[in-house]
């Protein structure tokens, strides 16, 4: 199980994604992944103005982070835990 350490307020139910999201990331990746999305999406959350992380914010900080020989990879596992990505991208 990955603890996601954050900075502000994350809504549940997308924080339960991004877990779920998390683990299915191979291991030589995730530690990566989850430094690099943990701080777009809250930096995502406070260009909103927002008090808290959205499902939205994981999903731009994770097709803006993440590179693009992986691109498939993220969506195929988005699809997987439910993120919704679709419009977004």
């Amino acid at each position: 199980m990955v603890i996601v350490q954050t900075t502000m307020k994350w809504e549940p139910t997308a924080l339960a994604k991004y877990n779920r999201m998390l683990n299915l990331i191979p291991i030589f990746h995730r530690g990566i992944a989850q430094e690099v999305v943990n701080k777009k999406a809250e930096q995502n959350a406070h260009q909103r103005a927002s008090t808290q992380v959205e499902e939205k914010d994981i999903v731009a900080a994770f097709t803006t982070e993440v590179p693009k020989a992986f691109y498939s990879l993220m969506i195929r596992i988005m699809d997987e835990v439910d993120l919704n990505y679709k419009g977004q991208a």
